[in-house]
């Protein structure tokens, strides 16, 4: 009896075994069969956008033997750089600061670490119309004689206008993928039928850096040749989108 009942176990794990095996082929069958009546394409779309804002990026920085020193110091550079840009025409809503930080000047010599004073740090942030380019040298300008370097010029779009280049470039890359995907059904005979899935792939959209240095003030004059020079021009913004499409 005991025998017969191993083999009854026996049988039923093999019996077990072999569904599985089947209800797998079964599904990898079906799964290869949907897929071959797929089609996966992507589109691709480069658009013209001409940037709506310039930024200037300036850097303050100070030394003191305190942190409130090194601060103070600070805060009298930024105060002579605001009303410098104010006399030059800009609006006090557009001048900002993105950040500003105090810490210990730290150094080697000799292989020794060595702390001496502190060092307080400040980015300033002058953001105008690009219809306002003209004005860039004088923002320069009004830097490097209030004692703050100049990091970045940029060339921007406002969030309004990244929204809208933004949407205009993802639909015009929906459109040539459903192009694409007509065209590959056609060439086959078939029919685009129903959208299976899709996922945007690349939404490509950087400032424009137009002048980039150390923010340190010994750089000032080839901060002011690059402003002189600087003019706006249309950038590209590219998207990609990838969709997959069952033939009908």
């Amino acid at each position: 009896m005991k025998k017969d009942n191993n083999a009854i176990v026996v049988t039923s794990i093999i019996a077990g075994v072999v569904l599985v095996v089947a209800l797998v082929a079964l599904f990898v069958v079906n799964g290869n069969s949907n897929m071959s009546n797929t089609v996966t394409v992507q589109g691709i779309s480069t658009i013209k956008a001409m940037p709506d804002r310039v930024s200037v990026y300036f850097n303050i920085q100070t030394n003191g033997t305190t942190s409130k020193e090194a601060s103070d110091k600070n805060s009298e550079i930024y105060n002579s750089l605001e009303i410098a840009l104010l006399l030059k025409g800009f609006d006090r809503k557009e001048i900002g600061t993105e950040n500003f930080n105090v810490y210990p000047n730290v150094y080697y010599d000799d292989g020794r670490q060595v702390t001496e004073g502190f060092i307080a740090s400040r980015t300033v942030k002058l953001e105008f119309s690009s219809e306002d380019s003209t004005k860039l040298t004088s923002a320069v300008d009004a830097g490097i004689n209030a004692g703050a370097g100049i990091s970045y010029i940029n060339f921007e779009l406002s969030s309004d206008i990244q929204s809208e280049y933004k949407a205009k470039a993802l639909e015009e890359a929906s459109k040539d993928a459903r192009i694409k995907a007509d065209s590959v059904a056609s060439g086959f005979g078939k029919r685009i039928g129903r959208l299976v899935s899709v996922s945007v792939d690349e939404y490509n959209y950087m400032p424009w850096v137009m002048y980039s240095g150390t923010g340190s003030l010994d750089m000032g004059a080839e901060a002011r040749i690059a402003a002189e020079n600087i003019r706006p021009t249309t950038q590209d913004i590219t998207a990609i989108v990838s969709a997959t499409y069952k033939f009908a």
